[in-house]
């Protein structure tokens, strides 16, 4: 373990000087290129920054409004019959949106039942398999100009849902039901 936590303090800084030389020997201007990357990636943040604005407005009307309260009423029925916990449902559901709104009802779900309770795993796990389906599809798809995602929405909502059945499958098959 030792050996793997020295290998990664190097490999972020070996990858920036092995660019660094390929650039030089490739006879690039490294560093004016650096700068005009820069710029682009300063000039896509101002481009998405009114798409990231109205998410986080809709997130937070969706939850000060109760909206997501109703929805998740509504989804609970669904998922009755299994032993999946209720109490996880409105993070699934806000795991699609936002990651910062799903960052706060994790934490809440660590200080009622602690991060090392079935919840907490379950909770962890499901973070790391699903994804900020509408920011990720709103920014990305934004910067580039698509205006026609075909089957994007569909794809990504069907991968988030095999997301959170591996994540509850898993965490049952590693800790063991609550």
């Amino acid at each position: 373990m030792g050996f793997l936590m020295a290998v990664s303090d190097y490999i972020i800084p070996t990858v920036c000087v092995m660019i660094i030389a390929y650039g030089l020997y490739k006879e690039v201007n490294v560093f004016e290129v650096f700068i005009e990357g820069a710029m682009e990636g300063l000039k896509v943040a101002v481009q998405i920054l009114p798409t990231l604005i109205a998410l986080l407005v809709a997130v937070g009307m969706l939850r000060a409004s109760g909206s997501l309260d109703g929805l998740v009423r509504l989804i609970q029925p669904l998922v009755a019959f299994s032993d999946f916990p209720s109490e996880v449902v409105p993070i699934a559901l806000m795991r699609t949106v936002s990651s910062s709104a799903s960052t706060g009802l994790i934490l809440d779900i660590f200080k009622t039942y602690g991060p090392d309770s079935f919840m907490g795993r379950l909770v962890s796990i499901m973070f790391g398999c699903t994804e900020t389906i509408f920011y990720t599809m709103s920014v990305y798809f934004m910067a580039v100009n698509v205006k026609n995602t075909r089957y994007t929405l569909a794809g990504a909502l069907v991968a988030t849902v095999v997301g959170i059945i591996a994540s509850y499958l898993l965490t049952v098959m590693l800790f063991g039901v609550a």
